[in-house]
């Protein structure tokens, strides 16, 4: 829920704010595809982590919590890293380098619906009647829109990089469930940090293949500026903004933001990348966005902390 202490006006700007984070993982999936012509994927998420663990490390270190962990937490914080960045982020950035920008974000779009219903699975949410009608709508949504073929949507050739999306789906949604199962005293910031710090090391491990194997000389400037894009703008300017306004604008409006991000996605690869998405892919879409509002709107009763939220990005 909202702070009630705080203002019209703060509330305004953390609006303002979570807008910008869509539109900033919004083109994410445009400038990671484009930086994925020269840059082996694993290569590229290796850059991406090790360099944002280094940021954000150093915040860390300027920071109130600096490096004291609560007793009992650093296996807790590394389990959750390595669910919600190692294992997702591999699964994330292999798929999108097999399928389109727009297949990628669209099966991100269910992501709300995924967490809601594992959560309901789980026991760590009691899902309403609208609840679980959205989720079943935004199931439906993701079915039509994995059964489209031709043009830019889903067929043999973008199956496996779909499936591969759909995995990252699932290995965030643990990682979602698993925060706000953690009891810990640790700012939503701090938990960011510690979950990407821990997370990094088997994405870089990963990744040192690609990376010895590249010819440095050849990668454009073009390619760096996506590696900067999604290190600085995409990994820690979007979280921070996110964690912040969490707090005042409440987990569940948070989520609906998180909605508008395929739409920014497929207006900027049909601009830059030409792709075209396909009428059913639309009428998908239309589901899966509506029914993670409905399920949103009409909400669920969580028994975890609902202030500690993590979100996926692109």
């Amino acid at each position: 829920m909202p702070s009630p202490d705080l203002s019209p006006a703060s509330r305004r700007a953390a609006a303002i704010a979570l807008l910008a984070v869509v539109v900033i993982w919004g083109f994410n999936f445009t400038v990671s595809k484009w930086a994925l012509r020269e840059l082996p994927p694993l290569g590229f998420t290796a850059m991406r982590f090790g360099l944002a663990s280094v940021l954000f490390g150093g915040m860390l270190a300027f920071s109130d919590e600096g490096f004291q962990l609560p007793r009992g937490s650093l296996l807790r914080l590394t389990m959750l890293g390595v669910v919600g960045n190692t294992l997702y982020q591999l699964a994330f950035i292999l798929g999108l380098a097999r399928t389109t920008v727009t297949n990628s974000s669209l099966l991100l779009a269910g992501m709300p619906a995924m967490v809601a219903g594992l959560g309901a699975v789980l026991g760590t949410e009691r899902l309403s009647r609208p609840g679980r009608r959205g989720l079943l709508l935004a199931s439906l949504g993701v079915i039509i829109v994995v059964a489209a073929k031709g043009g830019v949507g889903f067929s043999e050739r973008t199956l496996a990089g779909d499936l591969l999306t759909l995995g990252a789906v699932f290995c965030w949604s643990l990682f979602t469930i698993g925060v706000r199962r953690l009891r810990t005293p640790l700012s939503p910031f701090a938990i960011t940090a510690w979950t990407m710090i821990l997370g990094s090391p088997g994405l870089v491990a990963a990744g040192v293949p690609d990376l010895l194997r590249l010819d440095w000389g050849a990668v454009s400037l073009l390619a760096w500026g996506g590696v900067l894009y999604s290190v600085v703008l995409s990994l820690v300017v979007a979280y921070i903004l996110w964690n912040r306004s969490v707090r005042v604008v409440g987990t569940n409006r948070t989520a609906i933001f998180a909605c508008m991000t395929p739409i920014v996605a497929m207006a900027v690869a049909a601009a830059v990348l030409g792709e075209r998405p396909r009428p059913v892919q639309f009428a998908g879409a239309a589901m899966i966005l509506g029914g993670v509002l409905l399920a949103q709107l009409g909400g669920s009763r969580g028994e975890g902390s609902g202030e500690r939220v993590a979100v996926a990005e692109g």
